[in-house]
């Protein structure tokens, strides 16, 4: 039953990987106005000379804490499955 629960997650894991890459487009934006705009004046607002960092930690900061935020409970909430799904029915009784 766990082999199984186990193989199901990571069969609609790696589903949903392939699934969504192809509908990407990859170098094509839709709309560029936005990104001339952080290319010319990127460096003078932020005062960063790479323009990655002044666009994740200047313009999108809270953004980016959120993600990460979101991340680590992913990450924290997939750890607390696996661990529990790992486990036999012995290891769980304390004296």
């Amino acid at each position: 039953m766990k082999n199984a629960l186990r193989a199901v997650i990571l069969v609609v894991c790696a589903a949903a990987f392939l699934l969504a890459g192809p509908g990407l487009s990859f170098g094509e934006p839709a709309y560029t106005d936005m990104d001339d705009y952080m290319l010319l004046h990127g460096q003078e607002e932020t005062g960063s000379n790479n323009i990655v960092t002044g666009v994740v930690f200047d313009y999108r900061g809270f953004d980016t804490l959120g993600e990460a935020t979101v991340l680590f409970t992913v990450v924290l909430g997939a750890g607390l499955v696996f661990r529990r799904l790992g486990k036999k029915e012995d290891e769980y009784e304390y004296e």
